[in-house]
């Protein structure tokens, strides 16, 4: 709405003084941000704030918040050793192999990089394990392992590198050597497409200057090309930091946790905690520990990201 006042000053001169209202410039603007902010209720607020009743009420499957226990539910979980441990792996297993995967991520991308149109070619075929089924990679990876009639150990078996199969997923390190295996085959083309994208950001004249000055590969990579992708490099090791702190369904359809509870993560320990056992109070406390320690482990990175970002800028 829109309000003219005119006034007069001694000389006859009129004054047009507008004056517009701010009511529908801000109604506008809550119009527009209204769909995010109701998306952000639905799927972070209400959760949590659900998740925190779980966690400080006594709860099962079937009859949810019987009863407040306060911090009782927190205080068990941990004192609960095999948790502990859980968690303890899952950290260590996500920074490992994540550190692993963006290696051989960011490799691969450098060669299609340098093969131009055959890269691109190349690109799409490196996406057929990303577009698998995370159920069937498990399953196909669960056959390869196998101890009778596994294409490893069948492998092996001719080759007469060993005498008698190996049990990989029966024992505790090779099973989380197998996990690992299995993690790198799906994710690394999904590491691939990220590090393709931000080295395809690198203005080819920085390149071609630095050959003409007589800089070798090595050079050129180390003082030019991974010095402008740093600071996305750290963002894609962030984001499958995040993602492997998520393992579940490899461990679930691998080994179910075992041998004992040696590949047993944090989030497979917290589905059993809630669906096996239905304590799933003790299991929303599990989860916002869990959720604690995720975001302590991923403080480094993200520091390192801006401090990456801000050198650029």
């Amino acid at each position: 709405m829109t309000t003219f006042a005119f006034a007069t000053d001694g000389r006859g001169a009129a004054r047009v003084s507008v004056q517009e209202s701010l009511l529908p410039a801000r109604l506008a603007r809550l119009i527009w941000i209204a769909p995010v902010l109701v998306a952000l209720v639905v799927t972070t607020v209400y959760p949590t704030l659900f998740l925190l009743a779980l966690a400080f009420s006594k709860s099962t499957l079937g009859k949810p918040f019987r009863g407040l226990v306060g911090v009782r539910h927190f205080a068990a979980a941990l004192q609960d050793p095999i948790f502990l441990s859980a968690i303890g792996r899952s950290v260590a297993y996500a920074l490992s192999t994540s550190l692993i995967q963006l290696a051989f991520g960011f490799l691969i991308a450098l060669i299609f990089t340098s093969l131009l149109k055959a890269g691109r070619f190349l690109m799409s075929l490196v996406l057929l394990p990303l577009m698998t089924p995370p159920v069937m990679v498990g399953i196909a990876w669960k056959l390869i392992f196998a101890p009778a009639g596994g294409l490893i150990n069948g492998t092996l078996l001719n080759a007469g590198v060993i005498s008698e199969p190996i049990s990989f997923l029966g024992h505790p390190t090779l099973a989380w050597l197998a996990i690992g295996v299995a993690d790198l085959w799906q994710w690394t083309p999904f590491i691939v497409i990220l590090c393709f994208a931000a080295l395809s950001t690198i203005p080819e004249g920085v390149q071609e200057a630095a050959l003409v000055d007589g800089a070798n590969g090595w050079q050129r990579f180390w003082h030019i090309t991974l010095p402008l992708v740093a600071a996305p490099l750290s963002s894609i090791y962030l984001l499958k930091l995040i993602l492997s702190f998520k393992l579940f369904d490899l461990v679930y359809i691998l080994t179910f946790g075992g041998p004992g509870f040696a590949t047993t993560s944090a989030g497979f320990s917290i589905y059993r905690r809630a669906i096996e056992q239905f304590d799933v109070g003790r299991a929303a406390a599990e989860t916002m520990i869990y959720a604690i320690v995720i975001g302590l482990a991923t403080l480094p990175v993200v520091r390192l990201h801006q401090r990456l970002e801000r050198r650029d800028t």
